[in-house]
């Protein structure tokens, strides 16, 4: 299951790094480098359990959400004295809670848990930067929801902390130089992080392996001169939300490819409403081999307010929903069957879920192939009442362009990749490695280039 909601920090990073104001981001509403305001709830990846900081009173506190019964129900955590309003809580796949605190001038971390009438904690180390202007914070759930990592960002050199399901404590696992942010889980066992990294002015996506020392490798260069961010991504299907300045110097447009695929990025004109912004923070999993067909919930930010959007890539418009009220903002997760649970916290509910269905997916025109088309969608969101859970129909897949179209990730002439060599013993994720060069079409006439191990069994449309 793809989630993407992580708790406000603002209190461990500075403007750069959090909320800063260049209007960049990596669109999973959680103020990390876009200004965009942060989610308001973290969920595991199975999403059995959720955490966030809640309030009563004046006084702070972790709280955790339990999802996966009937009915949903929150567990304050609560300890001796008030938390800080910028305290970091991430949900265990076992239940327990990750608190990351400030503890004079060092980074401390550890596991809550309910004992009875009172509430548990298992202190599991800190993490001092020598830096004093260095900031640390949590990255998004690992897939096993057993681990937990964080990263520290310095002047000029980026570190990933492993912090929670260690053997003995905080473990650093990685150092790259330059500045990083987001923070994408690429594959299921938590071994291939996504990161944006800044270097000489410009960001590019890179991707880390945690297993092999740290090693780096180009995920996406769009352009020379461009600004690309991962957003998203989805394990089953391979969708990736990308964020980039290429098809519009200057100004940020959402796009969307798939790992592994011949097809290039693509930067649908749906995607843009105007005098708003746009987060996308969360896939729909399930969707094996049928990128095009993953609904992906978008978070819309706009004079009038803030609410939840639905798009595919093979559709080409957006579906505007009302969010519920006391949505805990840029907060939500799919099912398999594209059922977008929405949490929300009330006074008469103060733990519930919405069930909402947005429109099934429209069957495309034979021989037709999705791509982006100028929709201008309504100013205001659509209301939408939650539904039960209803299957989403599969969409055909999108077969790739001849050799030597330009829409094909297969520079012209180019001969194909050799087999992959034979598997390893133990099953494990290759070094990532640059793919081949293609233009982007209409939009861009810059190349593109996304790397993905080969011989992964991530795999999509082309």
């Amino acid at each position: 299951m793809t989630v993407c909601a992580v708790e406000p920090s603002a209190g461990f990073e500075n403007g750069d790094e959090y909320g800063g104001g260049d209007g960049r981001g990596d669109g999973r509403g959680n103020g990390r480098g876009d200004g965009s305001a942060p989610a308001g709830c973290t969920f595991t990846a199975d999403g059995a359990y959720g955490a966030r900081l809640a309030s009563a009173g004046g006084s702070w506190y972790p709280e955790r959400w339990t999802l996966d019964g009937p009915e949903p129900y929150a567990v304050p955590l609560p300890r001796n004295q008030p938390e800080e309003p910028g305290t970091e809580v991430q949900p265990m796949a076992d239940g327990r809670v990750l608190i990351h605190r400030v503890v004079g001038g060092r980074h401390a971390f550890s596991l809550l848990y309910p004992t009875g009438p009172g509430t548990g904690e298992l202190p599991l180390g800190a993490v001092g930067c020598p830096d004093r202007s260095a900031r640390l914070r949590l990255l998004p759930p690992a897939p096993d929801g057993e681990r937990a990592y964080a990263l520290a960002v310095g002047p000029r050199t980026t570190s990933v902390w492993l912090v929670a399901g260690g053997a003995f404590g905080p473990e650093r696992l990685a150092e790259l130089p330059g500045r990083c942010s987001g923070g994408v889980w690429l594959d299921r066992s938590g071994r291939m992080l996504a990161l944006d990294r800044e270097t000489e002015g410009r960001t590019k996506a890179v991707v880390v392996d945690l297993e092999c020392g740290g090693e780096v490798s180009p995920l996406l260069q769009i352009a020379a001169d461009s600004d690309d961010r991962v957003l998203l991504a989805d394990h089953d299907s391979g969708l990736l939300i990308v964020r980039s300045d290429a098809p519009s110097p200057g100004q940020d447009r959402l796009g969307w490819g798939v790992l592994g695929s011949t097809l290039p990025v693509r930067f649908p004109e749906c995607l843009r409403v105007r005098d708003c912004s746009v987060t996308p923070f969360a896939i729909q999993p399930g969707q094996v081999l049928t990128p095009e067909s993953c609904a992906v919930a978008l978070r819309v930010d706009g004079p009038t307010g803030s609410w939840v959007a639905v798009w595919r890539p093979a559709e080409r418009r957006v579906h505007h929903l009302r969010a519920p009220e006391g949505w805990l903002t840029g907060a939500g997760l799919w099912t398999p069957e594209g059922v977008l649970r929405l949490p929300y916290a009330t006074e008469a509910v103060p733990c519930g879920v919405a069930q909402v269905s947005p429109p099934p997916a429209a069957e495309p025109e034979p021989g037709a192939v999705p791509g982006p088309q100028a929709q201008q969608p309504p100013s205001q969101p659509q209301p939408s009442q939650p539904q039960p859970s209803q299957p989403q129909p599969s969409q055909p897949q999108q077969a790739a362009p001849p050799p030597g179209h330009p829409g094909r990730l297969t520079a012209p002439g180019e001969p194909c990749p050799p087999a992959p060599a034979a598997q390893p013993p133990t099953p494990s994720a290759a070094r990532p490695v640059p793919l081949r060069e293609a233009p982007l079409g209409r939009l861009v006439t810059n190349q593109c280039r996304l790397a993905w191990p080969p011989g992964s069994e991530v795999r999509g449309a082309g």
